[in-house]
């Protein structure tokens, strides 16, 4: 099959581009020419990426489309009008392609990726088990039998997908450019749950996650109250990793002692195994699992140069951001915590504006960039940096170059977070060669 990606170094499309490839088929694609970290596995596998042109658009391609691109773009209408064309939306495509196996979706506004990774782990030591992550990393074999797959709720895409059992991270709010309110997005997952064969895995202190209407679904509650059917008990958590003993539906099932740090892993462990239990993993194997899960890309990755510390994370959610920040508070309390922060979508940094402005606050300095992606103002909200920048005392707006970067390195020695979705990544290595 010769397989065209709109979009091919997305997160998403880039994974998938590689896993066709690795199964022995033809697979080109399009996006723009600067570099983002998605597209070393397409370089490895000598993936073509052209620029955006109609005209690579050719008779019998599968083409499919990344979700950043919309009907208009040019290369999706010359692939819609030729009729020997297949056409396909990412998550369209995926929905189809994977009901051959025993699928496991990962969802929830934050958290998915990590715990879609952790979870591919932990599968991986029971069975051959394949794998999409929102970092960019997939995997899949011909002899695969599970697969984990994080699964977005942006414009209900994951209504395209049937798995066996849904891991919900959690239903606070976000894509706030789509849904309405919070009724409407919890919507969206009670329609997901639907597809559900098996059972639900949720985070059980999650407000917006208990009001859901799940009749007909079977549901595992996680997390540390006695209300939950995954609970975690004697919990230790330290900044060389982390122990707790595990309650399965009111009996104990095992203790677990791993190398993991932050309350967000803790969390995310419990969902993972909610998941092997139901599917009789022996507990050895999932603590095994959680023993090797080194974590994803882009989601608190640690690197140390001289006395500074760079943390790159992918967070673009307050919530996430909060996270990260007390994350680093926790692994590293004796540095000065230097926030740098660039946000995806107008529409998300005005809603959540206060918020934003709660957790970030909790750094020790505040840096933003502005937006400059090719969706962050499509829905017609149109702010710059400065609304938000404007409600946060004491913080500056820098420019994605050495210039900003010689801003930064005057807060040095620090430990310094990038967090974005988006390619913040370059800012930090100019950062670097200053130093």
């Amino acid at each position: 099959m010769n397989y065209y990606f709109i979009g091919i170094k997305g997160t998403g499309m880039s994974s998938l581009a590689c896993m066709l490839k690795d199964l022995g088929n033809e697979v080109s694609g399009s996006d723009l020419s600067k570099h983002f970290f998605t597209e070393q596995g397409l370089i490895e596998r000598n993936i073509p990426i052209y620029d955006f042109d109609p005209a690579n658009i050719k008779d019998g391609m599968h083409v499919i489309i990344g979700n950043a691109f919309l009907e208009d773009f040019p290369e999706v209408i010359a692939a819609r009008n030729n009729p020997t064309c297949i056409c396909a939306r990412y998550h369209e495509f995926l929905g189809d392609f994977l009901k051959n196996y025993h699928l496991i979706s990962i969802a929830g506004s934050h958290g998915k990726t990590t715990t879609t990774g952790m979870l591919s782990t932990v599968m991986g030591q029971y069975k051959k088990t394949g794998y999409l992550i929102g970092d960019g990393t997939g995997h899949l074999e011909k002899d695969t039998e599970y697969f984990c797959l994080e699964s977005d709720e942006f414009r209900r895409h994951f209504l395209a997908y049937h798995p066996e059992y849904a891991i919900v991270t959690n239903v606070e709010i976000d894509h706030v450019d789509y849904f309405k309110d919070e009724a409407d997005y919890r919507s969206s997952y009670e329609e997901f749950a639907k597809n559900v064969t098996k059972a639900m895995i949720i985070y059980g202190e999650d407000e917006q996650a208990r009001m859901l209407q799940l009749d007909g679904t079977k549901v595992y509650w996680y997390g540390l109250e006695d209300t939950d059917d995954i609970q975690a008990v004697n919990v230790d958590e330290r900044s060389d990793g982390m122990d707790f003993d595990v309650i399965f539906e009111g009996k104990p099932f095992g203790h677990f002692s791993t190398p993991l740090v932050g309350h967000h892993l803790l969390l995310n462990s419990l969902a993972v195994i909610g998941v092997s239990i139901l599917e009789g993993i022996p507990k050895d194997l999932i603590e095994e699992g959680l023993s090797h899960f080194k974590g994803v890309k882009r989601r608190f990755v640690v690197e140390k140069h001289e006395d500074n510390i760079f943390i790159d994370d992918y967070a673009h959610h307050p919530t996430e951001v909060g996270v990260t920040i007390d994350t680093a508070r926790k692994r590293f309390p004796d540095k000065k915590l230097v926030a740098v922060f660039k946000p995806h979508r107008a529409s998300r940094v005005k809603y959540f504006a206060e918020d934003f402005k709660k957790q970030l606050m909790k750094a020790d300095a505040v840096y933003l960039c502005d937006f400059t992606s090719i969706d962050d103002k499509q829905d017609g909200t149109d702010i710059d940096i400065t609304y938000l920048q404007k409600m946060i005392p004491d913080s500056k707006v820098i420019t994605e170059d050495e210039k900003g970067a010689e801003l930064l390195a005057k807060e040095r020695p620090a430990c310094f977070l990038f967090m974005s979705s988006k390619d913040i990544y370059g800012l930090a290595n100019l950062l670097k060669k200053i130093q």
